[in-house]
């Protein structure tokens, strides 16, 4: 009987077995899709995890209030950060059960190291002349700012110039001195104007100058004193002419523990020469090699300390200079003039000539620095944290008064530290504090002013590193290196970027400025006490000098349940052996971009480092798939049972034929059933063999046994979605199953328009209606509620590096399941309305016979379709939104102009895909002609 019944209705039954064909093979293609999506999430997840370091530990009270209210880590926390954490205490942390690596970073204070910034001026060289001198003004361009410098000079001539290298009594020559070799004479060219500006002749001991024994020039007025920053390079005119400007670098000294480092971000593969420091690395005391006189510093001993120093300067800035060629009058007496104590006030009152414009990177100073090159420690700088105020649109940098005029001089003699950078006139963000040596000499304890403290220390190169050799780490979810780099701060808006230059914002040599450079000089922690022991007043830091300790766990792979009981098993430990410190967990923490306002209305974008936020996308990728399987499995079932409904009622005079021959309503609902189960598993087989084809044609890890499952799902769907329809079909009375439908008279309303007609039918029969819109009510809703899950998981795991990438990867499975959902409920619709065409196939027919052309009745057909969608649609928005509004709290705020655009926009696509559809089979039923009809009824 069930294969009969099949055979003389194929068009019911195909058009049932297509619709479970469909349903079927769609939900099970579409759970692949969300499971892998799923599993990529995940695999980026757990690929992405794991960056330099699990824990990271700060002294109490370094955390701004904005990092502990938004979980957030300042993407430059260590710059401001100047001990707080005890020897004693990173010592014990080491020692915890399950720590791997704990890589201290002890922060000293900034330095400044002398050099020269090379300008090339060749092309402004008259190739004629004997001796000629050229002017360069100079400004700086560094930060949001320009800065104008102080002028430099350029000598050059055709006679040899010699620079000496060694001392030599009988001569009175020093490294360093340049004499120009004219014939039998010799001139010191650039002694004067650079050492003796004041114009004296004898020394104290009524020697002629030059002498190097005691300091000649006026001590300027301030660190910024422009003719007291004002050089002269002296060189031979034949060959490059390059202009010397002197600068200062600020460089930050950090202690380390070289092997914790080099485990724990690759340190020793970043050394560019020299060698790498090591654990025998320690401070002795011995002869002073920073000493002229190689005599003296035998006798002269101080503390030498090993250090390393950055190949490249972590500071950026450039340099635009204008050239003038100066009129000199008779270029062969220029020597003597130069060489005599009148020379400073000679070149300052030269006029010139323009001659252009030349630049210079200012980080080819720093690069040139010899790696053997030592330098003493007579005063440093600390700096604090910046101070931000939360805004509407992000943080707001404060800024704060200008440094005082005595941050920038030595215990000794008040002597003003020379090169102090230009920048540091500029805005201040952050509070600078000198701390200056003492004044003992080749003595180990100091006595008189500065008795109980150590001598002034020595820091001599022993390697230099480059930085961008540093070991990598994920870019999604690397926690700040700024030990060693820079953080990434550019223009948040077309404005801010044109006044960057389109450039990133990268430190400056101002101390107090928005950007700290990060750690450039390397120490170990041995030589701690000797140099904060030389300051001539204490400092906490002695105390207490470590800033950070980075720990690195053991066993930790990645953010799985077991990596997650380790990192917080070793945090837990250290917080109750230290409650104040603070104990932050980076495992799984991704960079997380932040706009922060400058002045001038200058918004930057920096990326900070948000905790947690791979544990928080595993947590929702795991919730969201879970709800889409969930409401696609629903659409499907519902799509299905309506199919099935619709195919019951188009039997109902055959059902009570059934009954009236004797049939009773378990065999009626076993004959329906029956017929499900077999379309159901026709449609299974083939779905099977759809879904294994369609996963390997889009590339989804479809295997033959995932395909079979699309057999027992169909079967499955296609028994649930009949049981009600089935189980209605029984309750109908045999004799009412026979007899047509009769609608209850009502009063005869006049219909003018094919319009008016459309709206009558749907009015006519608003059961068939509701049925017809609720397939389509469902998608809409469905969709509604899909897109503010979307919106959801990305406001919930967006934000960062590796929330962005994440919510990019995981819109495939979204976009599928809401097409799906919206094609089910179409179909839904249009299969009642192609029902109601086929129950109304007479009145359609006398319509036909009386006059109504085929295109009057195929636009009737569309309007019932638009009108029945529109229904649908509207009613799925509305009730979409609500249950939004109703249980969605927190994941529409915000949110709720663009989730209630895009419901309507799923109205309007399914009224676009109902009429779309119905047009096939309006088309083929308009090809009948109206007797035909009208015998079959």
């Amino acid at each position: 009987m069930i294969l009969s019944q099949l055979r003389r209705r194929r068009s019911r039954a195909l058009a049932l077995a297509s619709g479970i064909l469909v349903a079927a093979t769609s939900f099970t293609l579409l759970t692949s899709t969300v499971t892998t999506s799923q599993a990529h999430t995940t695999g980026l997840v757990e690929d992405s995890s794991r960056s330099a370091y699990d824990i990271l530990v700060r002294p109490p009270g370094t955390g701004t209030d904005v990092e502990k209210d938004q979980g957030l880590v300042e993407a430059n926390f260590l710059s401001g950060v100047f001990g707080g954490i005890t020897r004693g205490q990173y010592d014990r942390i080491k020692s915890l059960a399950g720590v791997e690596t704990a890589a201290p970073v002890a922060n000293v204070g900034y330095l400044m190291v002398q050099s020269t910034v090379p300008v090339d001026v060749s092309a402004f060289r008259d190739s004629d002349a004997p001796a000629q001198l050229m002017r360069l003004t100079p400004t700086l361009k560094a930060g949001l700012g320009g800065y104008p410098m102080a002028d430099q000079y350029v000598y050059l001539t055709r006679n040899p110039i010699v620079t000496y290298k060694k001392w030599n009594e009988a001569d009175n020559t020093w490294p360093g001195l340049q004499h120009e070799i004219a014939g039998a004479k010799k001139y010191a060219v650039c002694w004067f104007y650079n050492e003796d500006k004041r114009g004296t002749a004898f020394d104290d001991l009524g020697e002629r100058l030059p002498q190097p024994l005691f300091q000649w020039n006026r001590t300027p007025e301030t660190a910024f004193t422009p003719d007291a920053r004002s050089q002269m390079t002296c060189a031979p005119g034949d060959g490059k002419a390059t202009a010397q400007i002197p600068v200062a670098f600020p460089v930050l000294l950090s202690a380390i523990d070289p092997a914790a480092e080099d485990e724990l971000v690759g340190l020793g593969s970043t050394v560019s020469s020299g060698r790498m420091l090591t654990g025998k690395d320690k401070p002795f005391w011995g002869p002073d090699a920073f000493d002229l006189n190689p005599v003296e510093s035998q006798r002269q001993h101080d503390w030498q300390v090993p250090v390393m120093l950055s190949s490249r300067a972590l500071t950026a800035g450039t340099l635009k200079a204008t050239v003038k060629q100066l009129d000199v009058g008779d270029p062969t007496g220029l020597a003597a003039k130069l060489s005599s104590p009148q020379a400073h006030d000679y070149v300052n009152g030269l006029k010139g000539t323009d001659q252009g414009t030349t630049t210079a990177d200012l980080g080819t100073g720093f690069r040139s620095l010899a790696s053997t090159d030592d330098f003493e420690a007579r005063v440093y700088w600390t700096v604090g944290p910046v101070d931000y105020r939360a805004a509407k649109d992000g943080l707001i940098a404060r800024t704060r008064p200008a440094q005082p005029p005595g941050l920038w001089k030595t215990n000794w003699d008040e002597d003003l530290v020379s090169q102090v950078p230009e920048e540091n006139l500029g805005t201040q963000f952050r509070e600078v504090t000198a701390h200056a040596s003492t004044t003992c000499m080749a003595r180990q304890n100091c006595d008189n002013e500065d008795a109980g403290r150590g001598a002034t220390p020595i820091l001599n190169i022993v390697g230099r590193y480059d930085t961008d050799r540093l070991r990598g780490f994920s870019a999604l979810s690397q926690v700040p290196l700024e030990t060693y780099r820079s953080p990434q701060v550019t223009g948040a808006d077309a404005a801010s970027r044109t006044a960057l230059g389109d450039q990133p914002l990268r430190p400056d040599r101002n101390l107090g400025g928005y950007l700290s450079p990060p750690p450039t000089l390397l120490t170990t922690l041995d030589s701690l006490d000797v140099i904060t022991h030389s300051r001539r007043k204490p400092t906490a830091q002695e105390k207490a000098p470590v800033s950070a300790i980075r720990i690195r766990v053991a066993g930790v792979t990645g953010v799985d349940p077991a990596s997650r009981a380790r990192v917080n098993s070793v945090a837990g430990q250290i917080r109750t052996a230290y409650p104040k410190l603070q104990v932050d967990v980076t495992v799984g923490s991704s960079p997380a971009p932040q706009t922060v306002t400058l002045p001038r209305n200058v918004k930057v974008t920096e990326y900070w480092v948000a905790k947690g936020v791979a544990l928080r996308i595993l947590r929702a990728v795991d919730a969201k798939s879970a709800v889409l399987f969930g409401l696609v499995l629903v659409v499907c079932g519902l799509f299905l049972a309506q199919a099935a409904l619709a195919s019951v009622r188009s039997r109902r005079t055959e059902i009570g034929t059934l009954r009236c021959v004797g049939w009773s309503a378990p065999e009626i609902l076993r004959l329906i059933l029956g017929e499900l189960a077999v379309i159901g598993l026709a449609a299974g087989t083939l779905g099977a063999l759809l879904a294994y084809g369609l996963g390997a044609l889009l590339g989804l890890p479809t295997s033959a046994a995932k395909a079979a499952l699309v057999l027992p799902v169909a079967l499955l769907l296609a028994l649930t979605a009949g049981v009600l329809p089935a189980w209605r079909a029984t309750r109908v009375q045999p004799l009412d199953a026979v007899t047509p439908l009769v609608a209850d008279t009502r009063r005869a309303v006049a219909v003018r328009s094919v319009v008016g007609l459309a709206l009558r039918n749907l009015l006519r029969a608003p059961g068939r209606t509701v049925l017809g819109a609720a397939g389509l009510a469902l998608g809409v809703a469905a969709f509604t509620v899909l897109l503010s899950l979307t919106l959801a998981f990305r406001g919930e795991v967006a934000g960062s590096l590796l929330g962005n990438a994440v919510v990019a990867q995981a819109r495939t499975a979204d976009y599928v399941s809401v097409a799906l959902s919206l094609l089910l409920g179409a179909a839904g619709a249009v299969d009642v309305l192609v029902l109601s065409q086929q129950e109304r196939a007479a009145d359609l027919a006398v319509l036909g016979a009386t006059g109504w052309s085929r295109r009057e009745l195929g636009r009737l057909a569309l309007y019932e379709g638009a009108g029945l969608a529109l229904l649908g649609g509207l009613t799925g928005a509305v009730a979409g939104l609500t249950t939004v509004l109703t249980v969605g709290q927190g994941l529409w705020e915000g949110r709720l102009s663009t989730i209630t655009g895009a419901a309507l926009l799923a109205t309007l696509a399914g009224v676009g895909l109902v009429c779309g559809v119905l047009s096939v089979p309006i088309r083929a039923m308009s090809r009948i002609a109206p007797a035909a009809l009208l015998a079959r009824e």
